[in-house]
């Protein structure tokens, strides 16, 4: 469950080609989450049977990238654990509860980024530190760069990414259930940031 979070993509192109075809584009600078339009989306298996999906918005941070040293990217996001939502509100609880991730203990679930690795024209492995239930460990997010441009109705110059990765709950004390609910948990992100200053 996570976070994700988060999710770089455009720290996806060759550096030169990337910053050729975009620094007149993309500002160079700060960018901050669009909470509205960012989330994470978490899967797990169910006892064999099917996949149940979560997802956690609301996340909040920074994203600090110049296309024409996309090595030098950073990206910090957090995500609430008390804003996990599943279409069972009872599941929900338990979520929240000591027994899984213990939101009043945990309050967040946080990325930081370490490593940026080239893999194609728009994607690229982003390499970081996730923080969960306490406990922090390398999680590798592949990412891919969306768009970006000034968004129409508030006028934010915005850039889109989506991420995937895979962690495995037990790695960070989240242990209810295993195996019969599954240890490995599937990641799906999508985030907006906007430029600040």
């Amino acid at each position: 469950m996570i976070k994700p979070i988060v999710l770089l993509a455009a720290l996806a192109m060759p550096a030169a080609a990337f910053a050729q075809a975009t620094t007149p584009m993309i500002p160079a600078g700060t960018y901050a989450v669009e909470s509205h339009h960012t989330q994470a989306v978490f899967a797990v298996n169910h006892m064999g049977f099917s996949e149940f999906y979560g997802t956690i918005p609301n996340a909040t941070g920074t994203l600090v990238i110049d296309p024409a040293n996309l090595a030098a990217t950073r990206l910090d996001v957090a995500l609430p654990v008390a804003a996990i939502a599943t279409t069972n509100a009872v599941l929900d609880g338990e979520l929240k509860d000591p027994s899984w991730l213990d939101a009043a203990k945990y309050p967040e679930i946080r990325f930081v980024s370490t490593r940026l690795v080239q893999t194609g024209a728009h994607t690229a492995r982003v390499e970081g530190m996730l923080t969960l239930h306490g406990v922090s460990r390398p999680v590798t997010l592949e990412a891919s760069f969306n768009g970006a441009g000034v968004n129409p109705l508030d006028k934010a110059f915005t850039i889109g990414f989506s991420a995937s990765g895979t962690i495995h709950r037990s790695e960070f004390g989240v242990t209810k259930y295993v195996p019969l609910i599954g240890d490995e948990v599937k990641l799906t992100l999508t985030a907006a940031f906007e430029k600040q200053g």
